[in-house]
């Protein structure tokens, strides 16, 4: 990743960071509808930003630990995947991240619910896999709406935004042609 890379992924997660700060809706998680647009770019931004969005919010609250590990992998992993998967479309569209994003929770709410849970805490696994339900409902409704919103956003602002790369901002940075070298 290079240091333009870098200075979105840092921006996304701080924004990130902040928002689910608020803390004011169940499942306050802008995470996937803020991966996807990077995933059209480049697996590996996206799965850095998810797995760095992850940590830096356990980070932040003082909750680092296993689970860190376990919902940063799984968040990574997820970026790369579904940053390879852009990579053989013609066009990602709107019908696109909204199928990833329902994708994305279901596969991320069965490994960090059910699969870890039942691993970690000794619960067994069915028990698990019923409690986690209503909040893979609330989930699938957040994250519907956070694609919805922040997918256009994250588009135009930052991921697609040249002047992030040869503005003022980019001129303080280093980032832009001239400040390259």
């Amino acid at each position: 990743m290079g240091k333009l890379g870098f200075f979105k992924v840092i921006l996304a997660v701080i924004l990130c960071n902040l928002y689910r700060l608020l803390r004011f809706i169940p499942n306050n998680d802008p995470i996937m509808g803020a991966m996807l647009p990077f995933s059209k770019k480049s697996p590996w931004v996206s799965g850095a930003f998810a797995a760095l969005t992850m940590a830096s919010f356990d980070l932040i609250t003082g909750a680092l630990g296993v689970w860190t590990i376990v919902t940063s992998l799984t968040y990574g992993a997820l970026g790369v995947a579904f940053g390879f998967a852009y990579g053989k479309m013609k066009r990602v569209g709107m019908r696109e991240y909204l199928a990833s994003g329902v994708l994305g929770v279901l596969v991320f709410d069965f490994i960090t619910g059910p699969v870890a849970s039942s691993m970690m805490f000794g619960m067994p696994f069915w028990y698990s896999l019923v409690g986690q339900v209503p909040f893979t409902l609330l989930h699938l409704l957040s994250v519907s709406f956070f694609v919805a919103l922040l997918v256009p956003f994250l588009d135009r602002t930052i991921v697609e935004n040249p002047k992030l790369e040869d503005g003022p901002i980019g001129e303080k940075l280093g980032l832009s042609a001239s400040g390259q070298g």
